[in-house]
């Protein structure tokens, strides 16, 4: 069933602000969520949901890094493929099991957990950084175990995702910037296209709802992408942190 006139304003701007922030910082779980949530969705299917229409993005994404695909220490890029869909598989199916009112209950921490992550993102990257390059590549059983936890959580909850995949990425060993975003990528494209395809088996993906958001986060996207660089980064990470809080505050208010 298609949304009411005022609902599909609603979600279509949210969906293009989305797209636009996560061409330029990340957070864009953070408009996505609530605009489903407030339109009328259960927070389960409005999560759901909300992956589906960030899925183009991240795919883009993929595609324009793709020359910059490269195996982290210790794991081949099949290997990294392989547990990051049972990671996201595992978690979206936790989702699923999980009750509405449960799930209506951890939203708020989880959006405060994402907001921590993005707002504390660049000392967490550096501080990854330099344990990792203290310590040497991380062993092959540790590496494939923490990004199997990882994809566990991207397939129930992917705000912060990013941020976490990057100091991640930064624990494995040495690895160039360009190098472990196009991981970062990568893994969150697999993450979101497994997790909707658990999603939509389980019958939880408000489908007319998705369709409209993809479009509209696919132009912020391109849009996001062509004023990065006017916007000065500060502003934007600021913006994005009082954003999760608000949503946070709100979500919190609702319970």
């Amino acid at each position: 069933m298609w949304p009411a006139l005022p609902d599909a304003l609603l979600l279509l701007a949210a969906a293009f602000g989305a797209g636009a922030l996560n061409a330029v910082a990340g957070g864009g779980s953070f408009l996505t969520l609530p605009a489903l949530v407030w339109t009328g969705a259960p927070p389960v299917v409005a999560n759901a949901t909300g992956t589906v229409a960030l899925l183009p993005g991240y795919l883009a994404s993929v595609w324009g890094q793709r020359q910059d695909m490269q195996a982290p220490p210790g794991l081949s890029l099949w290997a990294v493929a392989l547990l990051s869909l049972l990671g996201g598989a595992l978690g979206a199916g936790l989702l699923l099991l999980t009750p509405h009112a449960t799930f209506s209950r951890i939203v708020p921490w989880l959006l405060l957990l994402a907001t921590a992550l993005f707002a504390f993102g660049p000392w967490l990257r550096q501080w990854a950084s330099g344990t990792a390059g203290t310590a040497g590549a991380a062993p092959r059983w540790r590496v494939g175990v923490g990004l199997l936890a990882v994809g566990v959580y991207g397939g129930y909850f992917n705000g912060g995702l990013g941020i976490l995949l990057l100091a991640f990425w930064s624990l494995c060993g040495a690895m160039s910037l360009h190098q472990m975003n196009a991981l970062k990528n990568g893994v969150s494209a697999l993450l979101a296209a497994i997790a909707v395809a658990v999603y939509a088996a389980g019958g939880v993906v408000q489908w007319p709802q998705a369709l409209l958001m993809m479009l509209a986060a696919t132009a912020g996207g391109y849009t996001g992408a062509r004023l990065a660089r006017r916007i000065p980064v500060p502003w934007l990470r600021a913006g994005i942190v009082l954003t999760g809080l608000a949503m946070a505050a709100l979500f919190f208010a609702r319970g």
